[in-house]
């Protein structure tokens, strides 16, 4: 990138060499950026003028508007040093040039210079000398200046936006672990002076305005508006604070021990940066605003919370508050109302204005006459007449000559080839080859002497070579494939060579294994020594050149797919011949070739050219190159070769090594082919090189970039001249006018430029034209980018196989627009895209493989790597490692771009280089990239010769295999086709009821169980107000009558109570409580017990005194620190007077442990209840009414709510005879209770509903089920119960702990035949996939599938539905889950997408009735509408017990009227949004069966895009996205969906997760992930019932107590 400022200057040659050495020593990171800066100042003092004033800037940015298109891209940095006169000159120049043509070419250099002021021609002069020392990190393939310019000010755009990326966290065990000095803070004190200049202080210049302030420094000027001081903004060599970028000072804090708080960016602005030079690799110390867990921040909320997690996501948040996109307009309609957008075509889009192209026509095929009549019939001639000239010479790893193979050898070899594979395979009756079979040639790439002599061998025999890579594993990337191809083509021979034959993997018997996906082959070793030799009355058969096959070259296509492109052999002749007349081949000229020999461009020249032309090849192994980048131009001067053909990547690589040669002399080149010249990318590696080996005598008009495509062979080639004043042709084509196929020079102004070169004229004797690389091969325009397609006899002429494919690539015919074909002949498709320019020169711009339609616009993965790896700032991503494709997501293209990172860079470095990219790729490209991800160095897939194996990569992305280390998500920016967020429509209100449309609802959803009044029964019960007196009157009717049986772990009776015995013990504990505790009635007791015997008799202890109980869970006295606290705050609030407990947990509360996370010295009286007095009250206490609180029911919600419900007398009462009647509880009946008795249901099954009823309850501790998974099931059966109920706990429990058990425990007798009713007793939606699998499993021991059902219960009603034991069986629905989000039920059919299965939750109980009603206008809703869950019961709850006394808040929640409608009625609130639905089924009493089916809490839907989501169902598409999610939660903070995974497997394979969770959130609920937080399992919090409490997990998450493996937060 020689300076700008060296242009104006007449450097001898030695100093411009001494500088290109010195430029290339910065680049490698030999010489520190100072060293460069003083030797570079003393090799050019001499020659520098003084430095002009600010005139000079001015001509200069004139003179670039000016010139048509630029020299180049101007170094903004080096506006300083520039003579004026030479800027006048072109000043000139360009005004006369006139109007501009449509492709502005520059040819040459500007003629009007003296020739000795002339720089070297060169894209890459603008700032060589300058470039960072990182710039080993990006590969030279993709070099352009004007684009790393392009680049740079593109970030400097932003930084001025104050663009601010929350950086991910990630633990530390997952940060890649440096050398300690990356993370030591450098000396802040800034780089002394001439550091940042040329001449520094000695010169005595003013520093501001020198040549030498490069890009960054620049940048970071214009930004800070510093004019004199090069240290306060002096750049940094790591991409830190002067960096082009807002986001460096945002990151750039130390960070020693953890990667915490970024600072607020909100309110930061540049005043407070402090700049410091820093060294590679380490993190600036800096002043900046930090947040610790110390400050507070104000949220969107308004609520203050001290965390770095919620000021990431304030960061965030802002972050996403720039404004999107322009909005789009139409839609399509994704078979519903919720539409996604469809992009609409830009009306400012350009088009194409030129006229329709002419098919182009290369020059006449002259035909020679001494041109052999075919390729085998040259060889014959060679070999017989000059039999000692060299064919090929091969090179070892050092560099000697390895081998010499002459004509000679190569024609006796061949025929002793196809002499062995046409006679000595198989038997003489039965041969295994044929003529015409095919043969795979599997041979390394440093032995292409073999591999030559087997390729003769099968052209001789006529049996078709199918060259391939050597399978190193059995699982190489893309090796499968290969193996697909062999078996379509029908191969059952492999020619080798001894040495790979030895290096292929042996099975223990010495075989070669089948390759996984190859057929079965034969191997056979070529090497003479192996070979019969061939009677000498035999000779091969050589015809003239004909339309059989001659060769299979395989080609891998997008999807990884390979396919075997046929050509046949008089494609192949005159491919060789035209090829000759293209590149002037003469007999015996010599060859360097570094390309692959099996395919393209190395095989075209280096094995069938060079035969027909009795040519000199020296082939140059990868592997030598590796070790010598150099080695190819050594052997030029070597061998004074005339023609060398080599890539892009072979330049590069020698310009980086040059610097140790001194003799080097490259006049002898007459032509050097650059294979991958169709690349836009080549240009610079092409300028570059010449830039540096002009001195070496390298002539500019020697390079030639060729064309060419498997399909059509070469395509186009740059001819070689002698004359040196016709300069190549290049184009600066705008790049947003590319992205809609339209040619536009660039407009000067405009930063995003593709630089093209031509690849010279179409071949000899070929036809080309482009055509729309969409729909009919209809012929572009003239400035309309197309698919290149030719027609001419050398090309392929199908997929092998594959006859569809062929007719849509080989048998093409072009039409022009009055629908005329071109042509009468077929076309080829090219797979290139491009255009023909004036002159008939061809420009490629692309590949059709890397295309990317993303929203109606084509990009070029080519373009988007280069883009990527012009953003360098640091040594950061290695060379050619870097992936870019597509990926659908949403009925679009997204971008993903994957890139290895190197081990030494930092997280923040890493970070900070991916916000860069993506920024860069927005201003170039203005579009959005999906997913930026880094993996490990060497992690990705790769092709044979050592290129990254981009479907292979893409596979890995997909599945979640890929285990990147850092990612960076950006749906919000990328994703403009959501729909349109929902606007609330008014509700219906009391006119459209009494108009009667009331909407689509045909009734209004209302029902309710049977009617209490109205059932006769013989309950002897009724007859009593109480329990107290219910257990009494027992106690004398059925003194013995067994009420209550636990069972311990082992299945044994721990314990039973008869009636008798649970009436004496409650009145002995009634003593206790007056005496001992002095309570009066009325009095609260806090009941801490283990599930069993001793809570049920104190709480019937409590009622005969007249207390009022509440139970509480017993503290886990493995985890005091954590449950106790909530012990404590339940006795608190409930303002117990003394707690009753066992002498055990009496102990535990007092413990050490105790005192440590509680104060115990607040605790009330604790009585022990293991230790009882011997009398009898004296009376036992019986309410004044009914309506006295009997019990107060504590529980958390899933929304983390500590509430406690007041239950009465006459509700307890209520609610016992409604399950009773329900579930028909008789005395003689036995019910397995598996339950917590602690709240809702659970207890009352536990402790109230035997005393009732009188039927016997087996009591199972769900805790004993850790121990013995089966014993639930096991007493089911035992006892032979009819009813029983659980929890999803355990219901989980059973499914996962005896799957694989069904056999033996039906060995040990479990027979679930007898189960009626199996009752899941929960709050939440029915969780269908668990009851349905828990069902399926115990299917097999007599579970009847009907018999799983759920009920439902809340805080306002404990149960408000339960599967009793009449009555039709539970239904299931399925229902959209898009209408469900507008609050509308529309039922759909099973499977059809969208569908969400939703199960009854039970039958209404009697006594209970249920409306639905609109949460927010209180007003009845229809029966196809989803909303609150309204419920009327005698055993309603009569209100929440609080401590502070803010009833009023929830009164509403007990006491709500309808606003119209039936306005007399109070319900009671459930704050769960459900629906009514009738069924085709009937009830019991012969009615028409209502059923009712719950949806979600209120508390937890999610507002989002102003539709309601249900947390339930993103999570379970996040569970099934990838098999590592073991458990998901999600909740909103501030607007952003957060999504808590839990991960089963290594921490490696956290950030697969990521892309995985957004595309599958985006696909099924069109909603875009703003933060993916990846845990460890078991993180995610539980309550009892087993249902997540989602606000404890958001409240640990924000106050960052989760210790996430990775947080990221999608952009």
């Amino acid at each position: 990138m020689a300076d700008r400022s060296l242009e104006g200057m007449a450097l001898p040659l030695e100093v411009r060499a001494r500088l290109a050495e010195l430029e290339l020593e910065l680049s490698e990171g030999d010489i520190t950026q100072k060293g460069y800066e003083k030797k570079r100042s003393k090799l050019i003092g001499a020659y520098l003028p003084q430095p002009p004033t600010n005139g000079a800037a001015v001509v200069r940015c004139r003179l670039q508007h000016s010139e048509g298109a630029p020299r180049r891209m101007l170094h903004s940095g080096n506006i300083g040093v520039c003579d004026i006169r030479e800027a006048a000159v072109r000043e000139r120049a360009a005004s006369t040039a006139g109007n501009r043509p449509l492709f502005y070419f520059r040819f040459g250099v500007d003629q009007a210079l003296p020739p000795e002021r002339r720089a070297p021609v060169t894209p890459s002069s603008s700032s060589r000398y300058h470039r960072r020392r990182s710039s080993g990190s990006r590969d030279e393939r993709y070099r352009s200046d004007v684009h790393t310019e392009a680049v740079q000010a593109a970030l400097a755009k932003h930084k001025e936006r104050k663009m601010a990326v929350p950086m991910p966290s990630k633990r530390r065990s997952l940060v890649v672990q440096t050398s300690m000095d990356a993370y030591t803070p450098p000396d802040t004190s800034s780089g002394s002076e001439d550091e940042g200049s040329v001449q520094g202080d000695s010169q005595g210049t003013p520093t501001s305005s020198q040549g030498s302030i490069n890009m960054e420094h620049w940048i970071s000027q214009a930004i800070h508006g510093s004019t004199t001081s090069t240290t306060s903004s002096s750049s940094t060599q790591s991409g830190g604070s002067g960096a082009a970028h807002r986001l460096a000072d945002v990151m750039a804090q130390t960070h020693i021990e953890n990667h915490s708080a970024p600072p607020d960016v909100t309110t930061y602005t540049s005043e407070h940066s402090i700049q410091v030079e820093r060294p590679q690799g380490s993190t600036t110390s800096r002043t900046a605003p930090k947040y610790g867990n110390a400050e507070l921040m104000e949220t969107g909320d308004g609520v203050p919370v001290s965390s770095r997690v919620s000021a990431k996501i304030q960061q965030l948040v802002n972050t996403l508050k720039r404004p999107k996109r322009p909005p789009l307009r139409e839609f399509f309609v994704d078979d519903f109302e919720e539409l996604l957008e469809v992009q609409q075509p830009d009306p400012n889009q350009p088009k194409p204005e030129g006229a329709q192209m002419l098919a182009m026509r290369g020059e006449q095929l002259g035909v020679v006459t001494n041109w052999p009549p075919s390729l085998e019939a040259a060889l014959q001639r060679w070999g017989t007449i000059s039999p000692k000239a060299p064919c090929l010479t091969t090179m070892d790893t050092n560099g000697k000559p390895l081998y010499i193979l002459t004509y000679g050898k190569l024609w006796t070899r061949s025929m002793k080839v196809a002499y062995n594979i046409l006679h000595k395979l198989g038997t003489k009756q039965e041969p295994m080859v044929r003529p015409g079979d095919r043969v795979a040639l599997v041979f390394p790439n440093n032995d292409p002497a073999a591999s030559m002599v087997a390729f003769y061998g099968c052209l001789l025999a006529e049996v078709v070579p199918v060259p391939i890579e050597v399978p190193l594993t059995r699982k190489d990337a893309g090796s499968q494939q290969i193996g697909f191809l062999l078996g379509s083509c029908g191969v059952t021979v492999a020619l080798t060579s001894d040495a790979c034959h030895k290096g292929l993997p042996k099975s223990p018997t010495g075989e070669i294994p089948q390759f996984k996906g190859w057929p079965k082959l034969l191997w056979f070793v070529t090497e003479s020594k192996h070979l019969s030799k061939p009677p000498r009355d035999w000779f091969p058969h050589i015809k003239d050149a004909n339309n059989d096959t001659a060769y299979i070259e395989y080609k891998t296509c997008k999807d990884g797919s390979v396919l075997g492109v046929t050509v046949t052999r008089i494609a192949l002749l005159t491919h060789c011949q035209a090829l000759t007349q293209a590149c002037g081949y003469t007999e015996a000229e010599t060859i360097v070739n570094v390309l692959d020999f099996k395919k393209d461009v190395g095989l075209w020249h280096g094995i069938l050219t060079s035969v027909m032309n009795m040519m000199h090849v020296i082939s140059i192994p990868y592997s030598l190159m590796k070790v010598n980048p150099l080695s190819w131009i050594q052997k030029v001067c070597q061998y004074k070769a005339k023609v060398a053909c080599v890539k892009s990547r072979d330049m590069h690589w020698a310009l980086v090594a040059h610097r140790d040669q001194r003799d080097i002399n490259l006049s002898s080149l007459r032509m050097l082919i650059v294979a991958d010249g169709a690349n836009p990318w080549s240009i610079s590696s092409c300028d570059a090189f010449l830039n540096v080996f002009q001195s070496k005598g390298l002539r500019q008009e020697v390079i030639c970039p060729c064309a060419s495509s498997p399909e059509a062979l070469t395509v186009a080639i740059r001819r070689p001249t002698d004359d040196s004043n016709q300069p190549p042709g290049r184009g600066v084509l705008s790049m947003h006018g590319l992205t809609y196929g339209v040619i536009r020079v660039d407009s000067e102004e405009k930063l995003s430029v593709l630089t093209v070169q031509d690849v010279g004229l179409v071949m000899p004797g070929a036809i080309m034209c482009s055509v729309k690389p969409d729909g009919i091969p209809q012929l572009c325009r003239t400035d309309e980018i197309g698919e290149l397609c030719v027609c001419a006899i050398a090309t392929g002429t199908s997929y092998y196989g594959l006859s569809g494919m062929t007719k849509n690539t080989f048998e093409v015919f072009p039409v022009m627009s009055s629908g005329a074909p071109v042509s009468e002949y077929p076309f080829v498709r090219t797979g290139l895209l491009g255009f023909v320019g004036p002159g008939g020169l061809v420009f490629v711009v692309g590949k059709m493989d890397g295309l990317m339609v993303v929203s109606g616009r084509r990009h070029n993965a080519d373009d988007i790597v280069a883009t990527a790896l012009a953003v360098e700032p640091m040594k950061f991503v290695y060379r050619g490692r870097i992936a870019v494709f597509s990926v659908t997501v949403l009925h679009d293209e997204r971008i993903v771009i994957v890139a290895e990172q190197r081990p030494d860079s930092t997280e923040e470095d890493s970070f900070q280089w991916m916000s860069r990219v993506l920024q860069a790729i927005d201003s170039i490209h203005q579009v959005g990239v999906y997913c930026l991800a880094l993996v490990p160095a060497n992690t990705l897939p790769k092709t044979p010769l050592g290129g990254i194996h981009l479907s292979e990569t893409k596979q890995l992305f997909l599945e979640g295999s890929l285990h990147p280390c850092n990612v960076l998500m950006c749906p919000h920016t990328c994703v403009t086709n959501l729909p349109k967020p929902r606007q609330k429509q008014p509700e219906i209100g009391p006119a459209s009821v009494m108009v009667g449309n009331l909407v689509s609802g045909k009734r209004i959803a209302q029902a309710s169980g049977r009617d209490l009044g109205q059932i006769e029964d013989n309950d002897q019960a009724r007859k009593f107000l109480f329990l107290s007196e219910v257990l009494q009157w027992r106690a004398q009717t059925t003194p013995d009558h067994v009420l209550y049986t636990l069972l311990n772990c082992r299945g044994t009776i721990a314990n039973s109570l008869t009636c008798v015995q649970l009436h004496k013990r409650a009145e002995k504990i009634a003593v206790m409580l007056m005496e001992r505790g002095r309570l009066q009635d009325g009095d609260h007791v806090a009941l801490v017990y283990p599930p069993g015997i001793d809570l049920i008799a104190a709480f019937y202890g409590c009622l005969y005194a007249g207390c009022v109980p509440i139970t509480v869970r017993p503290p886990h006295p493995q985890n005091i620190a954590t449950t106790l606290p909530t012990v404590k705050m339940i006795v608190e609030v409930s303002r117990s007077a003394c707690l009753m407990t066992t002498q055990l947990i009496c102990k535990l509360l007092r413990s050490r442990e105790a005192a440590a996370a509680v104060d115990v010295r607040a605790w009330p009286p604790i009585l022990d209840t293991d230790d009882l007095p011997k009398k009898r009250p004296a009376q036992i206490y019986k309410p004044s009414n009914p309506d006295t609180l009997a019990y107060l029911d504590f529980s958390v919600s899933t929304t983390g709510m500590l509430a406690g419900v007041k239950m009465s007398h006459a509700a307890t009462s209520a609610f016992c005879r409604s399950i009773k009647l329900q579930c028909e509880l008789y005395p003689s009946r036995e019910v397995a209770i598996c339950l917590d008795p602690y709240c809702g249901l659970g207890f009352v099954l536990w402790c109230l509903c035997s005393v009732y009823s009188g039927h016997q309850s087996i009591l199972i501790p769900p805790s004993e089920l850790e121990t013995n998974p089966a014993l639930w099931l096991l007493a089911v059966s035992q006892y032979k119960v009819r009813d029983t109920f659980c929890s999803y706990s355990v219901m989980e429990l059973c499914t996962k702990g005896l799957g694989s058990q069904t056999e033996s425990l039906k060995a040990r007798g479990l027979d679930l035949s007898r189960v009626r009713t199996c009752v899941v007793v929960a709050e939440e939606r029915p969780r269908i996939a668990l009851t349905q699998s828990f069902s399926k499993l115990f299917k097999d021991l007599g579970l009847h599938p009907r018999a799983v059902s759920t009920s439902f219960g809340c805080r306002v009603n404990l149960a408000i539905c339960l599967q009793g034991t009449s009555g039709p069986d539970p239904t299931t629905v399925y229902v959209d889950m898009r209408a469900l989000r507008h609050d509308r039920v529309r039922l759909v059919e099973r499977g059809s997408p969208h569908s969400l299965p939703l199960m009854e939750s039970g039958k209404i109980l009697p006594g209970v009735r249920i409306i639905i009603a609109n949460p927010e206008t209180k007003g009845p809703l229809g029966d196809s509408h989803l909303g609150e869950i309204w419920v009327h019961s005698a055993h309603n709850a009569s209100g929440y017990f609080t401590i502070y006394g803010d009833e009023s808040l929830q009164s509403d929640h007990f006491n709500s009227r309808l606003s119209f409608g039936d306005t007399q009625t109070v319900w009671a609130r459930t704050g769960y949004l459900g629906f009514l639905r009738r069924t085709e089924l009937t009830d019991a009493n012969g009615e028409r069966h209502d059923a009712l089916y719950v949806v979600g809490a209120l508390d937890e839907a999610m507002e989002l895009r102003g539709m309601r989501y249900h947390p339930i169902d993103i999570e379970t598409s996040v569970i099934r996205a990838h098999k590592s999610v073991t458990e998901c939660a999600v909740f909103t903070w501030t607007n952003l969906l957060v999504v808590v995974v839990e991960l089963d497997g290594s921490e490696q394979e956290a950030l697969d997760l990521v892309p995985l969770v957004t595309n599958v959130v985006l696909e099924e609920h069109y909603l875009v992930v703003g933060v993916v937080v990846v845990v460890d399992i078991g993180v995610i919090p539980i309550n009892s019932r087993g249902e997540k409490q989602r606000m404890h997990l958001r409240d640990g998450f924000l106050a960052d107590q989760l210790d996430p493996i990775y947080v990221a937060y999608n952009m």
